[in-house]
């Protein structure tokens, strides 16, 4: 039996644990120190004995193992000696000495503070259900045995036990990575500071002050940040667009009554993305190149993919049109799924009304795609910012332009913020703290888009305009 959360003097709602200390018996309160200290004394053994292993395992490894990971993170300190050799005179010979290594300081450090996280929810857990056997114990109810416990769990509350291994996983592969990168960004992590032969530290915002600052000159990090974005969000607009308005025109071209053999144009666009996207992008390399087939073909010597001038606008716009190729067949899939479900009521309307084609295709059509694939836009927006593989597959990044982008700053004409930021971390001297900056920069910017964009569509706010 659940009850309203009482509202304290001021009108704000009591916390469940604040609750549970006031309101709550003896046994209740001492579970705040020894965790199922009330399931046991309430008959839940198996619960409270589950609960009483988990505070003494967490609290083995922060004595032993983690605790000292933590402060470290908390006291600024990341290491201060060196691993190397010391010579022993007595034995003649040189002995290892293991020193600190700054950078499992800083992951295990990461590691304790989720785990330490996971930890105080499930205490949260424990103080509640103590507080909750109480409630029932005095409204006359007995508490629930186990039976009665993974009964409600396979039933009422089995999505929390589907969600336990997806959470789990999001725990492990997003959020403490994120959580790292972030906390890189903050150190001075590069090649003049790899541990564990060197250690690195906390620099706070220099390294942001380094991206964004704008009196390095017109090659500085700064201005080179602002191009490289610039062309991402470019590159971003025109892949999606392009693929998106193209791969619809094709859809009704097909779409259209009187065309003969329907499937097998369909079938033709699916055999072409059936080959893996890597062995098209390389074979277009190929072609493209200064000695590839094009050129033969034509009789010329132009550089489709290497060519500087112009802002290098002749591999940008090929680097576009190849990815016009690889990427249409699966909007025009899509679109002809779509298109197949639109009530023919709506067209048949429009014509009684005198609508002609070009009205129908922007008072129908349009809006009803627009509807059902908006969320599909968004993500491949969002998407084409961190598209790795056709630039780094057909440009490598390239070509070099030291004049637009300067040497010390790696980036290149071609560069996307995501390619960018994996030159910074494999080149021969990584700079893994600028890296991580860009890092934040490409989620802040995805995640904002993507929530912004999709709130303000109708596909979030009329979900059910065109059902």
């Amino acid at each position: 039996m659940e009850e309203k959360a009482e509202k304290n003097p001021m009108g704000t709602r009591k916390n469940g644990v604040i609750l549970a200390f006031k309101n709550g018996s003896a046994v209740t309160r001492l579970s705040f120190l020894f965790m199922g200290f009330g399931q046991i004394a309430r008959g839940q053994i198996a619960k409270g004995v589950g609960y009483m292993v988990l505070q003494a395992l967490f609290t083995l490894y922060t004595l032993f193992f983690g605790g000292r990971y933590i402060l470290h993170l908390f006291s600024g300190d990341l290491g201060s000696r060196l691993s190397g050799e010391h010579w022993n005179e007595e034995l003649q010979i040189f002995e290892k000495i293991k020193g600190d290594n700054s950078f499992l300081i800083l992951l295990y450090g990461v590691i304790s503070i989720v785990l330490a996280l996971l930890f105080v929810f499930v205490w949260r857990m424990n103080v509640k259900g103590s507080y909750e056997n109480d409630k029932r114990l005095f409204s006359g109810h007995k508490v629930a045995t186990l039976q009665d416990d993974l009964h409600e769990l396979f039933n009422r509350k089995f999505y929390t036990l589907l969600l336990a291994l997806p959470l789990l996983g999001l725990l492990i592969f997003t959020v403490m990575p994120l959580l790292f990168m972030v906390l890189i960004a903050f150190t001075n992590y590069d090649y003049a500071h790899m541990p564990p032969g060197r250690l690195f530290d906390w620099v706070g915002f220099a390294n942001f002050k380094t991206m964004f600052s704008l009196s390095g000159g017109t090659s500085g990090f700064a201005f080179v940040f602002l191009r490289v974005l610039l062309w991402t969000f470019v590159w971003a607009f025109f892949a999606t667009f392009t693929n998106y308005f193209l791969g619809l025109i094709i859809a009704l071209l097909i779409h259209k009554k009187g065309i003969k053999l329907k499937a097998l144009w369909r079938t033709l666009f699916v055999v072409a993305i059936a080959i893996p996207q890597f062995v098209t992008l390389l074979l277009m390399q190929k072609i493209l190149d200064g000695d590839g087939i094009l050129n033969k073909l034509l009789g010329t010597n132009i550089l489709w993919l290497t060519d500087q001038r112009y802002f290098s606008i002749l591999p940008r716009l090929m680097i576009i049109l190849v990815n016009i190729w690889i990427g249409v067949p699966y909007t025009l899939l899509m679109s002809s799924g779509i298109l197949m479900n639109i009530p023919t009521d709506y067209y048949e309307a429009a014509r009684i009304d005198g609508a002609n084609a070009v009205r129908i295709f922007f008072a129908i059509t349009m809006p009803y795609m627009l509807h059902i694939t908006t969320p599909y836009l968004i993500t491949q927006f969002v998407g084409n910012i961190n598209n790795f593989n056709v630039i780094w597959l057909l440009t490598g990044g390239g070509p070099v332009d030291n004049v637009y982008y300067g040497g010390g700053t790696q980036a290149q004409s071609t560069d996307l913020l995501v390619t960018w930021l994996y030159r910074l971390t494999t080149d021969r001297n990584p700079t893994y703290n600028v890296a991580s900056v860009i890092g934040i920069v490409i989620f802040v910017i995805c995640s904002v888009l993507s929530l912004i964009t999709f709130n303000r569509t109708s596909a979030a706010k009329n979900e059910g305009a065109f059902q």
